[in-house]
């Protein structure tokens, strides 16, 4: 993602190519899951972790969905020692860009933040790799906390594939968490801080009207961390 940094000419226009040549497969949502966890009776916290894809976009899509109290990006799938972006870009590390969503239960649950993953987050038939940006840190993985969360996570990709509701198959991975380590600083709340950024407005932007077009009912206008829970 260092390159998203800089945008050198060749990545830009790279990152155009895509963006019009490769379109979504869908203007409307997915199915909702099947299994879900029901909403709690009460208000709570729960963890959810996703990757997918350059985690600017993750956070963008997820920050903006009621019911979420937070999220931060970072590294999940590998070591502690390892978490820091000079060393994820360089692909040998067992990290993917992700997402921590906390979110209150009694609001949102476990199989509505999926549906959204798999719907305005990202593509989750592409293999190590996310549009434009290319290697195992880009990957589609669900992080599960707990077995009900793998239990449901499981359940609707397999829903999905035998609905064939994507031309191709589901390659996301569901894996246990084994530990979330929070990204620098600058990658918080990128995509809110540099909207004028070329790659924000490319890769990014079109996946916040995509989660008020499909999702207007669970849409929230994010302004920034110093607000009140959604």
């Amino acid at each position: 993602m260092s390159a998203r940094l800089l945008l050198p000419l060749g990545f830009a226009f790279s990152i155009l190519i895509w963006a019009y040549i490769v379109k979504p497969e869908s203007k409307q949502p997915i199915p909702p899951p099947q299994v879900d966890a029901p909403l709690a009776a009460a208000a709570g916290k729960e963890t959810a972790v996703f990757a997918g894809g350059c985690f600017w976009g993750t956070q963008a899509v997820f920050q903006r969905v009621k019911g979420v109290i937070a999220t931060t990006t970072g590294y999940a799938g590998g070591s502690a020692s390892t978490a820091t972006y000079d060393q994820v870009v360089t692909e040998t590390t067992g990290h993917a860009e992700s997402v921590e969503v906390i979110y209150d239960p009694s609001r949102i649950s476990y199989g509505q933040l999926l549906r959204i993953f798999f719907s305005v987050a990202h593509d989750p038939t592409q293999l190590n790799r996310q549009g434009p940006d290319v290697g195992t840190s880009y990957r589609s993985a669900i992080f599960y906390a707990n077995e009900e969360q793998k239990r449901v996570a499981t359940a609707y990709i397999s829903q999905l594939d035998a609905a064939k509701v994507f031309t191709k198959p589901i390659v996301t991975e569901v894996t246990p968490l084994k530990g979330f380590y929070r990204a620098e600083d600058y990658h918080q709340d990128y995509a809110l801080k540099n909207p004028a950024n070329p790659y924000i407005q490319i890769c990014d932007l079109p996946k916040i009207s995509a989660l008020k077009q499909q999702f207007p009912e669970l849409f929230v206008d994010y302004k920034g961390k110093q607000e009140a829970a959604h």
